[in-house]
């Protein structure tokens, strides 16, 4: 029997947990300004998925691809803090 495809599906399901309050402390300490951080990271492991292989690659992937969506949610997660939703970093102006 093959688990691999419902491991994949469990470390993207944890990384994906993971990340959500990752993006919500970045923006915080940070502000939406950290994004190229996220984006080189990204970019980076999912050039590094190419040369791994089996199990860990589809990981690697899955790991850059978060990243990179945590762009989008930084510009989301900035409106929410402007709605009043999240708070505010009182250090910040």
């Amino acid at each position: 029997m093959n688990f691999e495809p419902i491991l994949v599906g469990l470390a993207t399901f944890a990384i994906i947990g993971i990340f959500h309050p990752i993006v919500i402390k970045a923006e915080y300490y940070f502000s939406y300004k950290i994004w190229p951080f996220f984006s080189l990271v990204g970019l980076v492991l999912l050039g590094a998925s190419i040369f791994i292989h089996g199990f860990l690659s589809y990981v690697v992937a899955v790991l850059g691809i978060t990243c990179l969506w945590c762009i989008v949610e930084l510009f989301h997660q900035k409106r929410r803090v402007e709605k009043g939703w999240y708070p505010k970093n009182p250090k910040r102006k």
